[in-house]
């Protein structure tokens, strides 16, 4: 199967590749090639929370945080094997879930 390679471009800063990303063309391909991962059969891997939030619907949203906050987000989701967005996620739904306990 020739595939054609797409290239990724180079981007002034983080908000310019966050929405390149995002844009509605580069969402439709990367949906088409997971599909096509999932169709081969492979089985899904990982933390049961994790999957559980990516079947939800989720709501694209902007927050800003402090530089140092999203710096040591990354560095342990790195360490976890984990995008700091998933970990932020699971961050706010812990932190959701434990309040709701308290009421």
């Amino acid at each position: 199967m020739n595939r054609k390679t797409r290239e990724i471009p180079k981007f002034i800063n983080e908000s310019d590749e966050a929405d390149w990303w995002a844009s509605r063309r580069e969402k439709n391909t990367w949906k088409k090639h997971a599909a096509a991962a999932q169709s081969v059969g492979s089985k899904r891997q990982g933390s049961t929370l994790i999957a559980t939030m990516n079947r939800k619907s989720s709501v694209q949203i902007a927050i800003r945080l402090p530089q140092a906050d999203l710096a040591q987000a990354r560095e342990l989701a790195e360490r976890k094997g984990l995008g700091y967005q998933t970990l932020l996620k699971m961050f706010v739904h812990e932190g959701l879930a434990r309040e709701a306990r308290r009421s």
